[in-house]
């Protein structure tokens, strides 16, 4: 929804603290003569969150319109848990660390807008990202008639020597080491980082090892490798080692092991949303551990039918919230489906982490469906009887040999 400038009196702005939302502050101010709420998302990202506070107050926002909320637990608990449930990777790779987040966010802005009577909500997102959409998605789906502001697809500030200017003239502070051009940009939250642009927009040429935030290097790991036991409860991690953890306690435990031991390392080229692919750097830890293990406790617990259902919703599940959907009716349909499947996915996983690789070496639950009596090479009173599968061989060969026969009579040509 478009509406003249002179009718937005209020935003709330998504606001890091950093020079683009910063100068997107100033400009909104300036562009629009509007009061500017500013919202800045707590998400695990390992940044002091105490400036952003003070930038904004120096802006002239008021004190009582700077929210700084700490999201760490709802986030893992009510976005990354139930999108670990259905294993999703995005193009069969990509743990989805920055989509995953953008709900979230944009759900708190939607709120804090309703409770302060805000005309519009606004983000730093460019018009070329995924993320412009995920957001304006997420704002739509629960807030139909708000008013978005993009800046990025409306200002004339097309380089960071412009922002740059644009901040010295508005007397908006900049860091001496942010004043050049950084070599790639990041994003980051408690499931993951990402990396990509400048020095790694040639997908030919490997990832520098600067570039690396969260991880060893795993020629440097440890050459000795480390146990774990994950605990899960209908489907979501609840215990490292046995230790009963909170969801972001559980992150990041398991991010602390990952980073240990050089897990969870991607150098991908994608496919995004807005057409164009793009070569990225993720660092996982934490999110590749909880995914081998959570499919580790599956594998027995998990009936086969179950189990190659999720298999196959999996990528539809992924590209939704890759794309923005996450509030979708369609998303939420295969969220039940999911959900429902993990009623009996409880237990233990046990992992060996070495070098880059989380591998389960052990699974149990009271609830297994893997029966060694069943199973085992050696004979055993168990029900089954071998000759049984001859005649399940014959009823699904029969379509074969069908076939077969036909092909031997060939074609008659008429």
């Amino acid at each position: 929804m478009t509406r003249p400038k002179k009718d937005i009196k209020r935003v709330v702005l998504a606001y890091s603290g950093g020079l683009d939302t910063s100068v997107i502050l100033k400009w909104l101010q300036t562009t629009y003569g509007c009061e500017v709420i500013t919202f800045t998302a707590d998400l695990g990202q390992g940044e002091e969150l105490a400036p952003a506070r003070a930038k904004a107050l120096l802006l002239g926002v008021k004190p009582e319109h700077v929210f700084i909320e700490d999201l760490r637990e709802e986030f893992v608990r009510d976005y990354v848990f139930p999108m670990f449930r259905a294993n999703a990777q995005y193009e069969g790779l990509y743990l989805l660390g920055t989509s995953i987040a953008r709900p979230l966010i944009a759900k708190q802005q939607i709120e804090i807008a309703r409770k302060l009577g805000a005309d519009a909500v606004c983000h730093g997102a460019t018009g070329k990202g995924n993320d412009q959409v995920r957001f304006e998605l997420g704002y739509y789906a629960l807030a139909p008639d708000i008013t978005v502001i993009a800046p990025w697809r409306e200002w004339d500030l097309s380089s960071r020597t412009a922002l740059i200017s644009f901040a010295e003239r508005h007397q908006i502070p900049i860091a001496r080491d942010k004043r050049g051009e950084a070599p790639f940009s990041t994003d980051a939250n408690l499931l993951h980082t990402s990396s990509e642009g400048k020095v790694l927009e040639d997908p030919a040429q490997e990832v520098p090892d600067y570039v690396y935030s969260r991880t060893l290097d795993p020629e440097q790991a440890p050459d000795v490798p480390q146990y774990v036991t994950v605990d899960f409860l209908r489907g979501d991690a609840a215990a490292v080692d046995g230790e009963a953890l909170s969801p972001a306690a559980l992150l990041t435990r398991l991010n602390e092991l990952g980073r240990a031991h050089a897990i969870g390392r991607l150098d991908l080229v994608e496919n995004r949303f807005v057409g164009m692919k793009s070569r990225g750097m993720y660092e996982t830890p934490g999110g590749a551990i909880l995914l081998a293990a959570h499919r580790g406790v599956e594998s027995v617990t998990l009936d086969r039918g179950a189990a190659h259902l999720k298999d196959e919703i999996m990528p539809r599940y992924a590209e939704l919230i890759y794309n923005g959907f996450w509030f979708s009716p369609e998303r939420e349909m295969l969220q039940a489906l999911i959900d429902k499947s993990q009623e009996f996915v409880t237990g233990r996983v046990r992992l060996k982490l070495y070098k880059g690789n989380a591998s389960v070496v052990g699974r149990e639950s009271p609830y297994s469906l893997y029966d060694q009596e069943l199973v085992t090479f050696e004979e055993g009173a168990v029900a089954y009887d071998q000759r049984d599968a001859e005649g399940f061989i014959k009823l699904n060969a029969l379509r074969l040999r069908t076939l077969a026969k036909r092909a031997a009579r060939g074609v008659k040509k008429t």
